[in-house]
């Protein structure tokens, strides 16, 4: 694959696909461009929610027919989000879409009501027929067959094991439906989804997404993170729509930053000539770049995360493409050769700033 990349003066990267859900339709926009924009190929991709989702349909598309039928998989995939009628959905009004601050405040108001009706109730109460409307969509678009025999791109989606609490991470050949249901199983909405006599939630909980998984088997030392979840706010929340929210990104970042904190801690070492010879064989340099969410997603919520507006996810999308724009355009002379991410700074410093 990497002579294939040399070749055609092309760029081979991995990718990190974190979960948000709706917010996923930024990253729908990040791919959307990059598969556009064609310097790019994708060796592997590690995915977690609503990046699993994401993930699966791309890699699809491109066993089917290449960038262009990724990119109308991903957007027929969206589009069909956006046509359920959501767990959120009881103040739609097609006038919020022209006025932001309304719709946050409605978007808010039936999180709140929401989260109230499922501390009552369990998914085992008020869904006992497991009826999962994505699970339908999924199956629509993907050929879970064609895509376990993907030999394009590796495939790796987590899901969080409700008996140890794990992460369970499942590769290319193992790919079902169910595998992407249990990634995105968010266990106050939806039964736990059982594999193998296991019982699997939200991949987001252990690892979203996991990165080891690249580490053992790679193609490519470049690899990009796609965030969803801000990492770094400026102003303390006060409100409890503020705090709710900032306990959601923070729980959500936790298992990822310390992977990176781990990769940043060995590259150190490398970089130091810290490691015996015979170890310094097991491990090489990674070539880290990221996509962040903290400017171009601040406006949002832990609400919005639910709303399936048809028009919200166009927005999102093109916050997507225009990032991604910004990113490819600055960094892409660097792929393959430095990381455009200081790891040290960004996730060594042990004061926390």
């Amino acid at each position: 694959m990497a002579d294939r990349a040399a070749s055609s003066e092309r760029k081979l990267i991995d990718l990190a696909l974190q979960g948000g859900g709706a917010h996923g339709a930024f990253a729908w926009g990040v791919l959307d461009y990059l598969l556009e924009d064609d310097r790019i190929d994708f060796a592997g991709i590690t995915a977690a929610s609503a990046g699993a989702m994401n993930a699966a349909v791309m890699c699809y598309g491109l066993a089917e027919g290449g960038p262009e039928a990724a990119r109308k998989h991903l957007d027929r995939f969206w589009y069909e989000i956006s046509q359920i009628k959501s767990h959120l959905g009881i103040f739609s009004n097609p006038l919020l879409d022209h006025v932001p601050e309304l719709q946050r405040m409605t978007d808010w108001l039936s999180y709140t009501m929401m989260e109230s009706f499922v501390h009552a109730i369990s998914p085992y109460q008020f869904n006992p027929l497991k009826i999962n409307p994505l699970r339908d969509i999924l199956t629509e678009i993907v050929d879970f067959d064609v895509l376990q025999h993907c030999e394009m791109t590796r495939l790796y989606i987590s899901a969080t094991n409700v008996r140890t609490g794990r992460v369970k991470v499942f590769q290319t050949r193992d790919v079902t439906a169910d595998v992407i249901m249990a990634s995105a199983c968010l266990p106050y909405l939806y039964q736990a989804v059982e594999i193998d006599g296991e019982a699997y939630w939200d991949g987001g909980f252990s690892g979203n997404p996991p990165l080891f998984p690249l580490f053992y088997d790679r193609a490519t030392r470049d690899l990009l993170v796609v965030h969803i979840n801000p990492i770094r706010r400026d102003d303390v929340p006060k409100t409890s729509t503020e705090i709710n929210n900032r306990i959601n990104e923070i729980s959500f970042n936790s298992s990822l930053l310390k992977e990176m904190r781990a990769v940043a801690f060995v590259q150190r070492l490398l970089n130091e000539d810290m490691l015996k010879d015979e170890y310094r064989d097991r491990y090489s340099n990674i070539l880290f770049h990221s996509i962040r969410a903290d400017k171009v997603l601040r406006d949002l919520s832990i609400a919005s995360k639910y709303n399936t507006n048809w028009h919200f996810f166009e927005d999102l999308k093109m916050r997507g493409r225009e990032t991604a724009k910004l990113w490819l355009n600055q960094s892409y002379d660097r792929i393959g050769r430095e990381s455009t991410v200081d790891l040290h700074a960004e996730f060594l410093d042990l004061d926390g700033e």
